[in-house]
């Protein structure tokens, strides 16, 4: 994932084991980067795909209650969909 080109003005620190100080530059060492740089583009990725997880979620959930909405209050049948009927001759009882 690319970085903007905006200049770096933010700190983060964090307290973290000695294994996984190791499997971090490990894990920089095969992607050919420093390690500040690789923990940066993982937490950087995993909170990206969080947030698209995040919004899949609401998504979802909103389309529910939309269809649960049309189903229990459903709209009056508008003029074309009445001729419609009309025209196939469906009448409620042929399928």
């Amino acid at each position: 994932m690319a970085t903007t080109a905006q200049p770096r003005q933010e700190r983060l620190e964090a307290r973290i084991t000695k294994s996984q100080k190791t499997l971090f530059e490990k894990a920089a060492t095969l992607k050919g980067t420093s390690v500040s740089q690789f923990v940066i583009a993982s937490a950087q990725e995993a909170a990206v795909r969080t947030l698209e997880e995040q919004q899949i979620i609401e998504l979802g959930r909103r389309d529910q209650e939309i269809f649960v909405n049309a189903l229990l209050n459903p709209t009056s049948p508008n003029e074309r969909l009445r001729a419609a009927v009309k025209r196939h001759g469906y009448n409620g009882t042929n399928g």
